[in-house]
């Protein structure tokens, strides 16, 4: 049971950072190159491909906490590395609240000027949020071989 579990929790972990480092590191910059200075272009189709996805990542972070926690009660042996995953996802989850309900409707509605800050500040918390969610499955990988 705790194999299967945790596969599962390693899997959506693996989806969740996999998915913003390809957005990240492979979307954004293709979108901005083939776009060039035509943002209103590039928010029309950033605004397409976003549609839909806030509640999909929201079940993907429920399913994730909630089989961290089936794995903490499984086998609390390490119980600090899986209370110290969960402050990062919860920090992880944070900054995605804020993106998804703040960040996101300020840019739909952005004029032309205010764009470009705002993708500078999306890029900063893109990069916080993989970095939290990444160190998160690392000390996962870690917890297994303790």
């Amino acid at each position: 049971m705790t194999a299967v579990l945790a596969i599962i929790h390693a899997g959506l972990a693996a989806a969740w950072v996999g998915g913003m480092a390809y957005s990240l590191f492979v979307i954004q910059p293709k979108l901005k190159r083939y776009f060039g200075p035509d943002a209103a272009g590039r928010e029309a189709l950033t605004t397409v491909i976003a549609s839909g996805n806030r509640w999909k990542v929201v079940g993907l972070i429920a399913a994730i906490a909630l089989s961290g926690l089936g794995l903490l009660l499984l086998d609390a042996g390490d119980w600090w590395i899986h209370a110290v995953k969960g402050l990062l996802l919860l920090m992880a989850t944070v900054i995605f609240w804020y993106v998804s309900w703040k960040h996101w409707p300020a840019r739909v509605f952005a004029t032309a000027g205010e764009v470009p800050a705002l993708h500078r500040r999306l890029i900063v918390l893109a990069t916080t949020m993989l970095g939290l969610a990444g160190l998160a499955f690392a000390l996962g990988v870690l917890a297994n071989h303790l």
